[in-house]
């Protein structure tokens, strides 16, 4: 097949072409930084602040839908949560949904 002088002219300029062509691609990768990317990092950081924060006394909402009372934290990366009269359940600190009301530390 015959080269054309229009093919032989396309190919002459490769450099500033390709870089034009990832240029959206960089630009819609910024973007889904900004605008779900950071703000997902930044609400995880302050769920693990409220989760290091919890202390006995905090009453609490646990993602299944359980509130109760914080009765024991313990080390091991669990919480003892009072949800009735002398019912204690154990629960995992990354289940914790939402701090309802804190206490306020001792003096």
């Amino acid at each position: 097949m015959f080269a054309t002088p229009a093919f032989a002219q396309a190919a002459s300029g490769g450099g500033a072409a390709a870089f034009t062509s990832f240029v959206p691609l960089i630009l819609i990768f910024v973007i889904m930084y900004f605008l779900m990317i950071r703000p997902q990092q930044k609400k995880a950081k302050e769920h693990r602040a409220m989760v290091e924060a919890l202390r006995r006394g905090d009453t609490v909402l646990t993602q299944g839908g359980i509130i109760g009372k914080v009765v024991k934290v313990k080390e091991d990366g669990e919480i003892e949560v009072e949800i009735a009269e002398g019912v204690k359940v154990r629960v995992i600190k990354g289940t914790i949904a939402q701090v309802l009301s804190r206490t306020e530390p001792a003096a």
